[in-house]
């Protein structure tokens, strides 16, 4: 079975392609693998920068939602996408250029998609 964050970040991947470039599932495939490593690249190059940053996203909101929803309902999308945005500001190290309009839509999509992943399937448990 798939993780929701893997599932979260390969959909907002196919979603944030086409202003980014056809690399980027690649590219979040690559950061994908490499999440679990012990030793990670120090830095990433300009184009896997995307896709790791798509899958700390996805991380972080997987992780936000899945321990709000220990003490009841998860908390609307709007409530995840602010706390995500509070917890990336905070955050040191190096991260892509992005227009801070395009940056929003990007945490939006990963957001919305990581939501969607953790939804229960049919006929089975949530994930």
């Amino acid at each position: 079975m798939t993780h929701p964050v893997e599932t979260a970040a390969r959909a907002a991947a196919r979603r944030l392609a086409p202003p980014h470039g056809r690399t980027l599932a690649t590219d979040v495939e690559a950061a994908l693998h490499t999440r679990d490593m012990a030793h990670r690249p120090d830095q990433y190059l300009d184009p896997i920068s995307l896709g790791s940053l798509i899958v700390s996203i996805a991380t972080l909101a997987w992780t936000i939602y899945h321990d709000s929803t220990k003490d009841g309902a998860a908390p609307p999308p709007a409530v995840i996408t602010r706390r995500v945005r509070v917890q990336l500001d905070r955050t040191d190290g190096p991260r892509p250029t992005l227009d801070p309009a395009e940056q929003e839509r990007i945490i939006e999509v990963i957001v919305e998609e990581t939501l969607n992943a953790a939804q229960p399937t049919p006929g089975g448990a949530e994930h």
